[in-house]
């Protein structure tokens, strides 16, 4: 039996400061690449970091008082482990049912996998744990969090190391070159600074949902590894 490993406490970044979501997800819009264009001026202009602080505190305490299992990944779970990353989303791998219990998240797209919506000033991916590899990160690689705002559920580094060479295949079907370069230098930075035991952890996620992928993730793991 593969060992399911969980990320000590002590292997994340010395001293880092505890930063807040808010904090992220304002610096990336009014900062990032949309902030560039050039769109006129309008009343739905970038909300303050206050009102995304608030609106991040009211998700995650219903997600708590509404007893909803989740587990933050993306850009803001990866900002706990390597620095440098922009994201204005905040993404959740939780159920397909759990949305009954969350009406407040407004979606305009969902399929079988994902679903993308609003909740107040936020923006807001969703994973569903219906599928296989989304199920085993969720169950088996997470630990928690304290950001400024509240303490979260988040995924260790080899749970967002199965999440980044799930993705690649289909990234490299659509000849995705930004987020292809931008999802290996993550994996990249992962590796190098935590030296995580990924490939046992691979092999055992092949073992859940090789049927969903073109190309196996133990053999990306090994491909990454004998490039670095």
């Amino acid at each position: 039996m593969v060992q399911l490993l969980s990320m000590a406490p002590s292997t994340l970044r010395a001293n880092s400061p505890v930063r807040g979501i808010a904090e992220v997800l304002h610096a990336a819009t009014v900062l990032g690449h949309d902030a560039w264009t050039s769109k006129p001026m309008t009343r739905n202009d970038p909300p303050s970091e206050v009102q995304l602080s608030r609106d991040v505190l009211q998700l995650f305490s219903l997600l708590r008082d509404r007893g909803v299992p989740y587990l933050l990944v993306g850009g803001i779970a990866l900002l706990r482990y390597i620095e440098g990353r922009n994201t204005q989303d905040i993404d959740l791998v939780l159920s397909a049912s759990a949305l009954s219990q969350l009406p407040e998240l407004v979606l305009s797209d969902q399929n079988r996998d994902f679903a993308r919506g609003h909740f107040e000033s936020l923006r807001v991916d969703v994973r569903f744990t219906e599928n296989p590899l989304f199920r085993l990160v969720h169950d088996h690689y997470a630990t928690a969090h304290q950001f400024k705002e509240v303490e979260v559920r988040i995924a260790t580094v080899e749970g967002l190391v199965l999440l980044k060479m799930y993705a690649l295949p289909a990234l490299y079907l659509q000849g995705d070159g930004q987020r292809i370069a931008l999802y290996e230098a993550d994996i990249t930075m992962l590796c190098q600074r935590y030296r995580p035991a990924v490939e046992p952890a691979a092999t055992h996620a092949d073992c859940v949902c090789r049927s969903r992928t073109d190309a196996g993730i133990a053999e990306h793991c090994e491909r990454h590894s004998a490039a670095n």
